[in-house]
């Protein structure tokens, strides 16, 4: 199966030249070109998301219990139905109260959430666990408060479990080690044995020149072998299609 963590940029105007309006085509193309099995996106809203269910009519959105709200900026799941089925889930908030509506503790600047997937591999018969989150950029306590909600429904899931997003920290952070050594999450990129530096950034800000560090993983249970794993650099004349980039990884049964 081939997974992919996808920080979409929000739609917002002030973008300029790197609005979504003059992107949107490139992300579909991208996401069309690797073919990923299960798409994990973040800082969608709405009218975004809508907008790539019609460019990817191979995949079905994971929307459950939403409505159309174009403010609210959700981690999405879309999942390739030629390969896996979806059989449930549900999104749940990274709060205190995760059953609430938008909200947030400790120092969060924006209420995060996790959306979380049951999925049947049709070819194995396989049942597994697939999501996606994003955690706070600024709140370092409702960062790591965040990571260990998450922590711990995945050491309650009765299935293997592949994770992705904007994790919005460094590999060897108190984040990453609390979900990938508190739980049997491991990192794709460290089971490949691939180096962290400059050249392992994905976040750019639309310059093309990595920056920050590596933030976007996608982790994965023991019950999967890593095969390959790539940042794709993709662009068109200079023009990027997100402000991060994207993440692959090819994993199998293992």
């Amino acid at each position: 199966m081939r997974v992919m963590t996808f920080n979409l940029r929000f739609e917002n105007d002030l973008d300029g030249d790197n609005s979504w309006q003059n992107r949107r085509d490139m992300v579909v193309e991208i996401i069309n070109r690797y073919a990923p099995d299960i798409l994990g996106t973040q800082e969608g809203k709405w009218p975004q998301l809508m907008y790539l269910c019609e460019g990817l009519p191979g995949y079905r959105a994971h929307l459950p219990g939403r409505s159309a709200d174009k403010v609210t900026q959700c981690p999405t799941l879309f999942i390739r139905e030629e390969t896996l089925k979806i059989r449930g889930g549900s999104d749940f908030w990274l709060s205190r109260t995760p059953d609430v509506f938008l909200s947030k503790d400790w120092d969060s600047a924006f209420p995060r959430m996790i959306s979380c997937s049951e999925v049947r591999d049709e070819h194995t018969g396989q049942k597994f666990f697939a999501a996606v989150t994003h955690l706070d950029h600024i709140g370092t306590e409702a960062r790591y408060n965040q990571a260990r909600i998450i922590a711990d429904w995945a050491n309650g899931a009765d299935a293997p479990v592949v994770l992705m997003g904007d994790f919005n920290d460094t590999p060897g952070s108190r984040v990453h080690r609390a979900l990938t050594t508190e739980t049997a999450l491991r990192d794709t990129w460290k089971l490949l044995e691939k180096s962290d530096g400059a050249e392992s950034y994905t976040h750019h800000g639309f310059m093309g020149t990595p920056q920050l560090a590596r933030m976007d993983w996608i982790l994965v249970s023991p019950g999967f072998r890593v095969v390959h794993a790539e940042i794709l650099h993709d662009q068109v004349n200079g023009c990027y299609p997100s402000d991060h980039f994207p993440y692959v990884a090819d994993i199998d049964w293992g």
